[in-house]
């Protein structure tokens, strides 16, 4: 593991955090705190024997020294404190974002009309399971990933990066996708024509249509212009599990993996051009809108 590889990883370095800072904690508060109090004693001992000395040689002395000392020996170093203060708060962070939820903000236009760019969303990391932080491994069963799920996964070409789509194909399903239109084991999937959409960043209509995803109904843009064919491919694993032609492709989705592609189909690079997303990459479903500082009517749950 690369250093660029440690720092795309706020996971790792969210545990590595955690760890040391519960240490230093753990030790202060069983060990180095109690060292820190028996020299406090024998300080203040010898203190109160000196003081005892100097009182019976008539010396008169100040009031206040011992308080002074005892605060003095008791306390923490800097590097404790601070660890001690920070233990707690990272914890709790790294438990929220490792087992119940973790915040992503959009990047692209590649989800539209469904997620805007700078939403800032939350994804449910139990809906698929339990799993180990930093490792990715799941440990208890909860459910799988269902066709029409806006799911956050890890990028098969670079696992430091990220990527949002739309669940479209589960293990087993066969996937054409010809002239736009989407097939599932057969059966073709529903279209309903909707107002044209506008695009406010490229300042461009597209078409838009209501797909129903086996159940899932949502909104999907096509752009007339761009060509039905996928436009060099990459050499992905599993790659003889798909045919491309001009007029789009077919795809069996192998056990364990599933296919994703964006809402704006005709601008996101999704697995029609790098592939299949293994179960280890998942990272957990999308499920809210928690904020978007440009257009607060985008706060809400989505489809």
């Amino acid at each position: 593991m690369n250093f660029q590889t440690i720092l795309g990883n706020f996971a790792l370095i969210l545990f590595v955090l955690t760890v040391i800072t519960g240490v230093i904690w753990f030790l202060d508060t069983f060990f180095l705190s109690k060292q820190r109090r028996l020299a406090a004693d024998k300080a203040l001992a010898d203190f109160d024997a000196r003081n005892e000395k100097l009182t019976s040689e008539g010396i008169r002395l100040q009031q206040g020294g011992r308080v002074e000392l005892e605060a003095t020996m008791l306390k923490q170093p800097v590097w404790i404190e601070y660890s001690g203060s920070f233990f707690p708060v990272i914890a709790l962070v790294f438990f929220l974002r490792s087992f119940l939820w973790e915040p992503f903000k959009i990047p692209s236009s590649s989800m539209l009309p469904t997620l805007y760019v700078g939403d800032l969303i939350l994804v449910n990391k139990y809906a698929y399971g339990i799993r180990l932080p930093v490792l990715n491994k799941k440990v208890i069963e909860v459910g799988n990933p269902q066709r029409g799920d806006v799911m956050v996964f890890k990028y098969p070409r670079n696992p430091t990066l990220d990527y949002i789509k739309r669940v479209v194909g589960v293990p087993g399903d066969k996937i054409v996708y010809k002239n736009k239109r989407l097939t599932v084991n057969g059966k073709e999937i529903s279209y309903q024509a909707m107002p044209d959409f506008l695009d406010d960043e490229r300042l461009s209509y597209s078409q838009q249509f209501k797909e129903d995803l086996t159940g899932v109904q949502h909104r999907i843009l096509n752009n007339e212009a761009a060509p039905t064919y996928v436009n060099n491919p990459y050499d992905f694993p599993r790659r003889d599990l798909c045919n491309y032609n001009a007029e789009g492709f077919a795809c069996t989705v192998p056990e364990g993996n599933y296919f994703m592609m964006g809402d704006n189909r005709d601008n996101s690079e999704d697995s029609r051009y790098w592939g299949f997303v293994p179960d280890q990459n998942i990272v957990g479903k999308a499920f809210f809108i928690w904020m978007n500082l440009g257009d607060l009517k985008r706060i809400g749950s989505f489809q």
